[in-house]
């Protein structure tokens, strides 16, 4: 145990402190087909799910062994469960992120989203989620990420979705795990700024009524006003407020992100965008050597 608690203990120093971002590399069932075809890979290359997710792995696989994918300028790593359930040259991915390349791992676990009900997708139920936060624990993961979704500024809805966000966070705190809270306002509603008003007080209320030694991570869309959520990011009961790209371009998310003080990067399409499988070795690290920089860059500036 006192190993386990050493490693907690420096993982959560990297988490809150290091300049740097979290890369998310947790597309799941549903987005994994999009996330093989933007890397050049088609739906002919696999007749099925297992080898869908073979090829998935070896493309997350590949970019974590770049030469680039370190604790220099990546923080943190959140993982699809069959990728934590997955090894690295022999060694299991969780391990690996931190004792190969000194990056913190997280883990999603979500079940994917409810029916649109009050202008937002709460989280499907999560029957088993004790079970999937004890073997997290047992492979050495630091912290969890789960995702909800606000697509209108309904104060009733972004109500429900924050509350049952930090409900399930206290679960996840419970097992001493640090939750990731990612509430996504989509980026494409015309009610955006006001969606990131309410959901700012909702988060707000939330976090005043946490335990004064419990602390989460925030996971949201890049705001349309800058600093929007710097209150948040000042919070004693706040590790750190991570950005997602949301289907920005990652221009646009990096010009974003570097306006917001205090707020890092935990983007996943933007992390990949411009990487194919068809790219030899040498071609892929300095693609991916210059998107790290960048992301780096843009959540150092902010």
């Amino acid at each position: 145990m006192g190993y386990q608690n050493m490693g907690q203990t420096q993982m959560a120093a990297q988490a809150a402190e290091k300049d740097g971002f979290i890369a998310a590399l947790d597309q799941s069932g549903g987005s994994t087909p999009k996330a093989l075809k933007l890397y050049g890979v088609e739906e002919s290359a696999y007749a099925n799910d297992e080898e869908m997710f073979g090829l998935i792995h070896e493309m997350r696989a590949r970019i974590v062994k770049s030469p680039a994918f370190t604790g220099d300028k990546v923080v943190g790593a959140i993982l699809f469960e069959r990728t934590m359930d997955g090894e690295i040259d022999g060694t299991p991915t969780a391990q690996y992120l931190w004792e190969k390349r000194g990056v913190v791992p997280f883990l999603k676990v979500d079940k994917g989203l409810a029916e649109a009900a009050k202008g937002v997708k709460l989280m499907n139920p999560m029957p088993e989620l004790d079970a999937l936060l004890e073997r997290a624990v047992a492979k050495g993961v630091f912290g969890t990420k789960m995702r909800s979704v606000i697509d209108a500024a309904n104060q009733e809805g972004i109500a429900a979705n924050v509350a049952q966000q930090f409900e399930v966070g206290e679960q996840i705190i419970g097992h001493g795990l640090m939750p990731i809270i990612e509430p996504e306002v989509t980026i494409t509603i015309a009610d955006k700024a006001e969606a990131e008003d309410i959901l700012l007080a909702e988060i707000t209320k939330q976090l005043d009524a946490m335990p004064s030694d419990k602390q989460v991570m925030l996971k949201l869309s890049l705001p349309e006003k800058t600093n929007q959520y710097k209150s948040l990011i000042d919070h004693p009961r706040v590790m750190r407020v991570v950005a997602l790209s949301g289907g920005y371009s990652r221009d646009e998310a990096n010009n974003r992100l570097s306006q917001n003080t205090g707020m890092i990067a935990s983007f996943s399409r933007a992390l990949t965008e411009g990487l194919s499988a068809q790219q030899s070795d040498s071609d892929f690290d300095a693609m991916l050597a210059d998107t790290i920089d960048s992301i780096y860059q843009a959540s150092k500036a902010g």
